[in-house]
């Protein structure tokens, strides 16, 4: 008897020490890489010139929208009031002016005529997309894909994630995976690339807090906060992101802190009805809140110390299609990355897959997936509270972004033409070379002439 009691003295004495010393915890991180979770089924031996190879997600390899005078001709011939001998001429522009720079009247003359595809020679393209053909989004074909189980349902067309599991909705990666710009190994896709280079040069910080009572291992009552940070990553003497430094997080418009529960060292979040964080950006005025709905976070550490992540959801793909094509305007991104966002456009909205809207039949939402790679920081609440400070020097820029989503956003649920605002990016001059209605170049004054 007194051995039993001894026992249980014991393993109560024991058993109070280990909940005294795991006690409250908290892990925080610092984003040093933010992409869409495509994934990517290229074929390390192929060699064909820079296309970026085809592989089992995409069978055609990269959108080759407005990279060669054979496509340009093609996505040309379905505007209706062209005729072919105009297609011919836009599709192959002579190189004519003070500089004979192909390259150069290629850029213009494509981004101009892009611009203006519609059932009528005054609808602007991007702002409208609808009212012009679609010319055609290459699928992902691949069963395999990144993300969250959102709907709790398992479809034909959803994917099975890498470790098996059945039913993962990412349909974002389905109608844009295919996308010349976001497509690569090891996320070199040169968006990709250009929008996580700007980040770390200080355009946004993104940090992740994670606490709880129990144990950092195994807690059952955790809680994570993601959002905005105002202070710019810091780098190592290599040029790396830095282990250890601090970052305030604001508790702002792009904050959102979320139920946990770690098991193994693994976090992963409630699903909550809104998840508010930093948008990826490579412009100040596209910096805006991500969004998700329905949506839920994974964070699992590597044996380093670092951590990757997951944020999924479903986001307005209208929000998507802004974010992404009003940067600068809709035919200068296009023509420079090879990508068609009226062909972006169709390819969301048949992929839609959640959020249904009872005023027009269709669903507002898209399911997607996010990956960050995280480095520990330290993540610390501001002395006082504050918002996301302003840049005086882009504000008017960045009306001219909301402007002209305003107006897509209010065409595409009207499927009414609606003109371009007077301070969209869509007018603004690129080289001196400005665009008109009808989609003609016009000369101005700048370095380049045509």
């Amino acid at each position: 008897m007194m051995q039993r009691l001894l026992s249980a003295t014991c393993m109560a004495v024991l058993a109070a020490s280990c909940a005294q010393a795991a006690g409250p915890w908290v892990k925080s991180y610092v984003v040093s890489f933010y992409d869409p979770a495509f994934r990517f089924g290229g074929r390390p031996d192929y060699t064909r010139g820079t296309d970026i190879e085809p592989g089992i997600d995409c069978p055609h390899g990269s959108t080759t929208h407005f990279a060669i005078p054979a496509q340009v001709a093609k996505t040309f011939s379905l505007i209706p009031w062209r005729t072919p001998e105009e297609v011919e001429a836009l599709a192959n522009p002579p190189a004519t002016g003070t500089e004979r720079n192909p390259a150069g009247v290629y850029f213009h003359t494509w981004r101009a005529a892009s611009a203006y595809r519609g059932y009528r020679r005054d609808i602007e393209t991007y702002i409208n997309p609808f009212a012009a053909e679609d010319p055609g989004q290459p699928q992902v074909t691949s069963r395999i894909g990144e993300g969250f189980n959102l709907d709790g349902k398992v479809k034909d067309h959803d994917f099975v994630s890498p470790d098996g599991e059945k039913g993962i909705d990412n349909q974002l990666y389905r109608a844009w995976g295919c996308d010349a710009p976001w497509r690569g190994a090891d996320g070199n896709g040169t968006l990709v690339l250009r929008s996580n280079d700007k980040m770390l040069e200080g355009l946004y910080t993104v940090v992740i807090r994670i606490s709880g009572n129990q144990d950092p291992r195994n807690d059952d009552d955790a809680t994570l906060e993601i959002g905005y940070s105002p202070d710019q990553i810091m780098k190592d003497a290599r040029g790396n992101v830095g282990i250890d430094y601090s970052y305030r997080i604001l508790k702002s418009e792009q904050y959102t802190k979320l139920k946990a529960k770690v098991r193994d060292g693994v976090v992963e979040t409630e699903q909550a009805a809104e998840i508010h964080m930093p948008q990826i950006a490579w412009f100040y005025n596209q910096q805006r809140d991500a969004f998700f709905r329905q949506g839920k976070i994974c964070v699992v550490p590597n044996d380093d110390g670092t951590a990757a992540g997951l944020v999924g959801g479903y986001r307005d793909w209208r929000d998507v299609y802004t974010q992404n094509i009003f940067a600068q305007s809709g035919g200068t991104q296009g023509v420079r990355e090879h990508e068609d966002h009226v062909a972006l456009y169709y390819a969301l909205r048949r992929h839609a897959d959640g959020m249904f809207n009872p005023k027009t039949g269709r669903y507002d939402g898209i399911s997607s997936a996010y990956r960050l790679k995280l480095v520990p920081a330290f993540v610390v609440d501001p002395d006082k509270p504050m918002g996301i400070p302003p840049r005086e020097s882009e504000e008017g820029r960045r009306r001219g972004y909301d402007d002209t989503s305003a107006a897509t956003i209010k065409a595409i649920e009207t499927l009414i033409p609606q003109p371009v605002p007077p301070t969209s990016m869509e007018l603004r001059p690129v080289d001196g070379v400005e665009i008109g209605v009808g989609g003609v170049a016009i000369t101005g004054r700048g370095r380049r002439s045509y």
